[in-house]
């Protein structure tokens, strides 16, 4: 189970997505969820502008699926 344990404020670089952005912090594009989650006025946000104030989650166990291909697993 993944848990917030904090957060890192970010100011975003002209053409940021919160897939680019959670591939960045978390290795892993499908935990972008948790980035909209905590910035609830940008979830309809495609692509950043650059310098808009996002917070960005510091997450404690992220568990990839069983089901996640060889190549995309960290050994």
């Amino acid at each position: 189970m993944q848990r917030v344990t904090s957060f890192i404020n970010y100011t975003t670089r002209e053409g940021d997505t919160f897939d680019s952005l959670a591939l960045s912090m978390y290795d892993e594009e499908r935990l972008a969820h948790y980035i909209i989650a905590y910035n609830p006025d940008h979830a309809d946000v495609i692509i950043f502008d650059a310098n808009v104030a996002l917070r960005l989650p510091v997450i404690d166990n992220v568990e990839m699926p069983e089901t996640l291909p060889p190549w995309r697993r960290s050994t």
